[in-house]
């Protein structure tokens, strides 16, 4: 349908799975351990190619063996990632994530010795053919100069910002992008106790989403507010990627013309049926 580049990374999970989380100083067995392509851009896109969607990765890949369980990953969901900037050192970044059984949470320790994709490594991709850009909120300096540059020479072309975590100044990219994801996480660090009142506080001329967990997501869109509960699964069994399911789910239903209320629902849907399964496969046949 869209052809849609995301703008991000890419890591290697290792996932350990737990009956619950351990205490600290305390020592437990995993229950099983995988590892797995993550990192939000790349989650996003391998859920929008299941929905039909064409993706291509721009991000830094560095050349050592970690880097083929991702690129074979990638590969398996058709994701292009010949825009990425290549390097021979450094580390593809790692997670070390624990999942509890018990809860469904996941505890990540995250090491990565690998730079950010840059504005100039940016400026080369032929931008013509995408239908959406969607950005990790990261690198804020450089993702400034790389909105500002779609400003000037794309303006019609849609992009979005995922608003995680509050980054330094990255309230400096509010202004640039059709749509702005944050997470329930940056708006508890900057004070906000619910999402509508981290909506409302933006200007009016800001379209935005905000996720809260099991109460569902919030949005906004000409000053309007719209909700949509959760859709849990029957059994949680990993929440690991969720938001960037649901940010996948909303930035297709934004492509196909749907209403906001439509497009919130439709995110909180397939978040919900995420949570249910490990890891995306079969996310939407599944």
């Amino acid at each position: 349908m869209a052809n849609i580049l995301a703008v991000g990374i890419a890591t290697l999970d290792i996932i350990n799975t737990v009956e619950s989380y351990p205490a600290e100083d305390e020592e437990v067995r995993a229950l099983s351990q995988r590892q797995a392509r993550g990192g939000n851009a790349t989650n996003t896109l391998v859920v929008l190619s299941q929905l039909g969607h064409h993706g291509c990765w721009a991000g830094v890949i560095i050349d050592e063996p970690d880097v083929q369980l991702i690129k074979q990953d990638l590969a398996s969901f058709n994701i292009d990632f010949s825009a990425c900037t290549v390097l021979n050192s450094g580390k593809m970044p790692t997670s070390y994530i624990s999942l509890s059984k018990e809860s469904g949470s996941r505890t990540i320790v995250h090491h990565r010795d690998c730079p950010e994709f840059s504005f100039t490594d940016f400026q080369k991709i032929d931008l013509q053919p995408f239908d959406w850009v969607h950005f990790e909120g990261r690198n804020v300096d450089e993702t400034l100069n790389m909105f500002k540059w779609l400003k000037q020479h794309y303006p019609d072309l849609p992009f979005s910002l995922e608003v995680e975590k509050p980054r330094a100044n990255i309230e400096s990219l509010f202004d640039y992008p059709h749509f702005l994801m944050f997470s329930q996480q940056y708006a508890l660090a900057k004070g906000y106790e619910t999402a509508s009142a981290l909506l409302q506080a933006l200007p009016t001329t800001i379209s935005a989403s905000c996720t809260w967990g099991e109460l569902g997501a919030w949005a906004i869109n000409n000053a309007n507010i719209v909700s949509s509960p959760a859709y849990p699964p029957a059994n949680i069994v990993d929440t690991l990627g969720a938001g960037d399911t649901f940010n996948a789910g909303l930035i297709s239903a934004l492509l196909q013309q749907k209403t906001i209320k439509q497009a919130l629902t439709q995110a909180c849907q397939l978040a919900g049926h995420k949570c249910g399964q490990l890891g995306f496969a079969n996310l939407i046949n599944g």
